[in-house]
């Protein structure tokens, strides 16, 4: 028994080193680049390339049912802080192709949070992030989930857990979901094929509020 503690102790720490060796060079937004960010249109554009891929202003314009000289001067507002790129060797003059580089981001600066400045873009931007989710979610329950073929609707999953946790219990199992998403999206990113579709993955583990402190 002992031996099987251990055992799954090193486990964890091997988990936690591969994950945090994974996230090394994940960016962490700035101020500039929080600011850049924190329009409801930009957040969308980012999104969208984000879950598609590359897009144009053309294309994008058609998708939020904007004018295309409107998207692209949040391309370029994007672009000016790094937040997108330019697809090399595709596209014209006339229609630059845009994307999302690789790569993790965090919207969590312990620096930006300093500012008002810094502050009001952060929540800014991930209110618009998180209603952006929750509407997909809130679709798909509506609509999709009854509507898609069979094997979609199997292979999907809405879940919801409590547990009652200590903080590093918290930290460990964050770790382990992280890695699995981690090497899902590593092994099926650039993924193409008549059955492949754009899929969301969430997962959330946060602490509750206790009984009577909700707002």
């Amino acid at each position: 028994m002992d031996e099987e503690i251990r055992e799954e102790g090193r486990d964890d720490a091997e988990t936690e080193s591969a994950l945090l060796a994974h996230h090394r060079d994940d960016r962490v937004l700035d101020t500039g680049a929080l600011r850049a960010l924190a329009h409801p249109m930009r957040v969308r554009i980012y999104d969208i390339l984000s879950q598609y891929g590359p897009q144009t202003a053309s294309s994008l314009a058609e998708r939020l049912g904007e004018s295309t000289g409107s998207t692209s001067y949040h391309l370029r507002a994007l672009a000016k802080h790094d937040l997108i790129e330019e697809v090399e060797g595709r596209g014209n003059a006339r229609e630059r192709w845009w994307q999302r580089p690789v790569g993790g981001v965090s919207f969590a600066n312990p620096d930006a949070m300093k500012s008002p400045a810094g502050r009001a873009a952060t929540q800014l931007v991930m209110n618009e992030f998180f209603h952006l989710r929750q509407e997909q979610l809130m679709r798909f329950i509506q609509g999709g989930l009854m509507s898609e073929d069979p094997e979609w609707q199997e292979s999907s999953m809405i879940s919801t857990a409590h547990a009652r946790l200590t903080p590093a219990q918290s930290a460990e199992l964050s770790h382990k979901i992280m890695a699995v998403i981690d090497e899902a999206v590593e092994k099926h990113r650039n993924q193409t094929g008549d059955d492949v579709r754009p899929v969301t993955i969430r997962a959330d583990v946060f602490p509750l509020p206790e009984l009577g402190e909700e707002s």
